[in-house]
């Protein structure tokens, strides 16, 4: 039947868009929740129950702490609300140095109104860990220990709740091994014979909770019981899968519940120290949730009271381009001297045809952008080269600057290697690209210069081609041509190395933003790299001697990231700062465009 609003007549569910964000707590502290949540998935440990030491003759065996209680439960919360966590600790082991000791229960842990309790303490002798004393029950029961008879072990589930909680301790065997405490997936073993029994197993949440968690996701374990002692040797009982101790004696120590599990504490035959319960734990994981049937009132107020579920962001891949920055110049100096051409910034990229990234939600991924290495300054002292470009980083992806070139009066700047090598000078050699090695390559090699010339110098490498070696004793290399991509939807050439200098002919850019050579007779610097391609820096010449006849080196360019995705994922992605930009290929895909270092934020929804 037809609702007057339109919808579908049928029984209104709540609503909650909690992002599944989860909180896992390993101390007491404070959850706030998204302000969409309503409901959540929560897991509760309390802290597990210490364990007895037994006395130091005859057969003293004691049995196992029981786990802390084990709760899984569905919460309503109110959204953007703070709520308490309290962690119970775990009961402290018997010390029976003196003689029989008892164990010590754990703490209850809670949220939200929920308290899972307390795992029981095992207790020595005739003080066994059976129904009673109190001290024995708890969210699981201790196992028991030595007595005249066998004895039952303390109650799980105490105080009763639905689903249980825990399971009951093992039973002590007469005069002989103690029981193992109760876990949450099982009850704990009895003792048989002189050997101490196994803790009960705990349960696994992590279907629920996911990997990644604390112990595996695996929790509230028994502790296993000790042994009864030298007059009938046996086997200690080990504790339960979820951070159960082991039982100990004669000879090996108890071993405690392990930390923010509410494992139970071994059992230990005196003298000695019964183990410890381990800490318990809470998560929280706030649920999305919008299943059933509502009417489309029903919808529209979930929807703009912000409870209506989204659609999480899914893996996805994502092209790139990274180019760092590229090499800078050495300067001209002396008389008649020149610097190579600057190495091209490192090129990496996916498009087209190449391995794509893959991003997540809910994720900030830092970039980077490479600066251009700065030219020689002229009159320094030392008179120096020019320098590297910085790397630009993208996620997992890092392309190296390029090599800065250097000059015939000093071995100062550079290196010379680097994403593109810079080119060859009567003082160095030529710089080596694709340094470090990737595959593909990032970049190429320098030119050389012209054999026994001081006024004609090799090209800084590009990323599409070596550099250019000079041609003639006055004549300086080109540089190495960059490469062409289209990722941003318009096709533009990259890294293109600068050129080398010469007394008569200068050195052409590299096509890709690489700057061109200076050239005779007079003193020029050489042509900076574009900003934002990459491009090295062109070589500087001096046209004649003199403290104060040279010219400066030039830099390189500064480097680029962009990144390409789909356009369903656009409303996803934000840049910062905001002098980055989104723009839209033909394809409909969105680029992102960083000229500056920032951020590029996935949400998760």
């Amino acid at each position: 039947m037809g609702s007057p609003n339109g919808g579908i007549v049928g029984v209104i569910n709540p609503t909650s868009f909690g992002k599944c964000t989860q909180t896992i707590a390993t101390g007491s502290t404070t959850v706030t929740t998204q302000p969409g949540t309503r409901l959540t998935k929560i897991l509760i440990v309390a802290g597990g129950g210490g364990a007895a030491a037994g006395g130091s003759s005859g057969n003293q065996a004691t049995g196992g702490g029981g786990a802390g209680g084990l709760r899984l439960l569905c919460a309503t919360v109110c959204g953007a609300t703070s709520y308490p966590i309290v962690i119970g600790s775990g009961g402290a082991g018997g010390n029976g140095a003196a003689g029989f000791a008892n164990g010590s229960k754990g703490i209850d842990s809670s949220v939200f109104g929920y308290t899972a309790a307390a795992g029981g303490a095992s207790n020595s002798n005739s003080c066994n860990g059976g129904s009673t004393p109190a001290s024995g029950t708890g969210g699981s029961g201790a196992g028991a220990g030595v007595t005249s008879s066998p004895t039952d072990g303390g109650l799980g589930n105490t105080p009763p709740v639905s689903p249980p909680q825990g399971n009951n301790g093992g039973v002590g065997a007469a005069f002989q091994g103690g029981g193992g405490g109760g876990g949450a997936g099982a009850v704990g073993a009895n003792a048989s014979s002189n050997n101490g029994a196994n803790g009960g197993a705990g349960s696994d949440v992590s279907p629920i909770f996911g990997p990644g968690l604390p112990n595996s996701g695996v929790y509230a374990g028994g502790g296993g019981g000790s042994t009864g002692g030298p007059c009938a040797p046996g086997v200690n009982g080990t504790g339960g899968t979820g951070g159960g101790g082991n039982g100990g004696g004669p000879g090996p120590a108890a071993t405690s519940g392990t930390v923010n599990t509410g494992g139970g504490g071994g059992g230990k035959y005196g003298p000695g120290t019964g183990g410890a319960g381990g800490s318990g734990i809470v998560i929280v994981k706030e649920l999305n949730k919008a299943s059933g049937v509502w009417n489309l009132q029903s919808q529209f107020s979930a929807v703009k009271s912000g409870t209506w579920p989204k659609p999480a962001v899914q893996p996805f891949s994502a092209d790139y381009l990274v180019v760092a920055g590229g090499g800078g110049s050495g300067v001209g100096c002396g008389a008649g001297c020149a610097s190579g051409g600057g190495g091209a910034g490192g090129y990496r990229t996916s498009f087209p045809g190449g391995t794509a990234l893959t991003l997540s939600g809910g994720t900030a991924y830092p970039i980077t952008i490479g600066a251009g290495g700065a030219g020689g300054a002229f009159p320094g002292v030392p008179i120096r080269g020019g320098f590297a470009g910085s790397a630009s980083i993208f996620s997992t992806i890092t392309s190296t600057g390029g090599g800065g070139s250097k000059n015939r009066c000093s071995p100062a700047g550079g290196p010379v290697n680097g994403g593109s090598g810079a080119g060859d000078t009567y003082a160095s050699t030529k710089g080596t690209g694709n340094t470090p090695p990737v595959s593909p390559p990032q970049g190429n090699d320098g030119g050389n210069r012209f054999p026994g010339s001081d006024l004609a110098t090799g090209g800084g490498g590009g990323a599409g081609g070596v550099g250019g070696n000079a041609p003639s004793s006055n004549a300086g290399g080109a540089g190495g041509a960059g490469s062409t991509n289209s990722i941003s939807g318009s096709s533009v050439t990259y890294a293109g190395g600068g050129g080398g200098a010469g007394s008569v002919t200068r050195g052409a850019a590299g096509p890709g933003g690489g700057g061109q050579g200076g050239q005779g007779p007079s003193s020029q610097s050489g042509a900076a790299g574009t900003a934002n391609t990459g491009g090295g820096g062109g070589g500087s010449y001096s046209g004649g001697g003199g403290p104060t006849n040279g010219s400066d080196g030039a830099s390189g360019g500064s480097g680029i990231v962009i990144v390409r995705y789909p356009s369903s994922i656009a409303p996803a992605i934000t840049l910062a700062p905001g002098t980055n930009t989104k723009t839209t290929a033909p394809n409909g895909d969105e680029v992102a465009t960083f000229t500056v270092s920032g951020t590029l934020t996935v949400a998760d929804y």
